[in-house]
């Protein structure tokens, strides 16, 4: 007695090549036959971190507000995640050079106003001091700030004027108009307390020898909690996290995470 005629389900015999079924379009075939404009909202989609909520994105106040409740770990984290990401081809080894030490990073998660250009100067005074001092080396400053662009640079430098005096100049590091070689001369001239500008002309000015120094340095702060018009900060486009990165794993600056003496801190505002 056959399966069938005991009620049972018939054997499956293999497919002869004659009774296979039609191939189909390959996944590379697939995505060519698509429009092209779904194709570019497909890769316009994958570009956005996925573990970004937008429940934490304030449009209005252009803050993203999860940055206040990261303390030193999960800040470590956060970047760790976005540098591995960004920069998937590095291996192992150099992937540990860029990522940052817990030590490094001041939990400033007790600071409970909003994180805006308003409050920045409350928030620096609260966790730095000698704010209104200038090492009396040029180009040397206490204090550097990390901006998204020029025009960000730009608007922390007027909120962070109070800081300013006669013998300590608050430093806009990054302008369009200005050329990186009139941003070297400026800064072997200027006594500087705080520097503010974007991660590669920081980057630019230290590799230039005499412009910018790091010998005086206390404090790294980086304008992280800011969003642009397209609710990205600093940290989540490669553009700027990955320049960003390179400048914060200096040898220069991690020899001094949480050095006794000549102690660097990072600051994420």
């Amino acid at each position: 007695m056959s399966d069938s005629e005991a009620g049972g389900v018939p054997l499956l015999e293999p497919l002869s090549p004659s009774t296979s079924p039609a191939p189909t379009l390959s996944t590379k075939r697939k995505r060519e036959a698509e429009p092209k404009s779904k194709r570019a909202a497909k890769r316009k989609r994958t570009k956005k971190p996925k573990d970004i909520n937008e429940d934490e994105l304030d449009e209005e106040l252009g803050v993203n507000t999860a940055i206040a409740r990261m303390d030193s770990r999960l800040l470590a984290d956060y970047v760790a995640q976005r540098t591995k990401r960004f920069e998937s081809d590095l291996s192992l080894v150099e992937l540990e050079d860029r990522y940052l030490p817990e030590r490094a990073i001041r939990d400033t998660s007790t600071w409970k106003e909003q994180r805006d250009l308003e409050h920045l100067p409350a928030f620096l005074e609260k966790f730095g001091k000698g704010l209104k001092e200038a090492p009396k080396a040029k180009g040397s400053p206490h204090t550097l700030v990390v901006a998204i662009a020029g025009l960000r640079a730009a608007d922390l430098t007027r909120a962070l004027r109070k800081f300013q005096s006669t013998d300590a100049t608050v430093a806009k590091l990054f302008a369009k108009h200005i050329k990186l070689k009139e941003a070297i001369e400026s800064c072997k001239k200027t006594r500087m307390g705080i520097g503010v500008g974007t991660p590669q002309r920081i980057i630019d000015l230290l590799d230039d020898a005499g412009a910018l120094s790091s010998d005086n340095l206390k404090r790294i702060v980086i304008d992280a909690s800011h969003i642009d018009q397209k609710k990205r900060g600093i940290l989540e486009m490669k553009e700027t996290e990955v320049p960003m990165v390179q400048l914060l794993a200096r040898d220069e600056f991690r020899k001094h995470y949480g050095a006794a003496e000549n102690k660097v801190e990072l600051l994420f505002y």
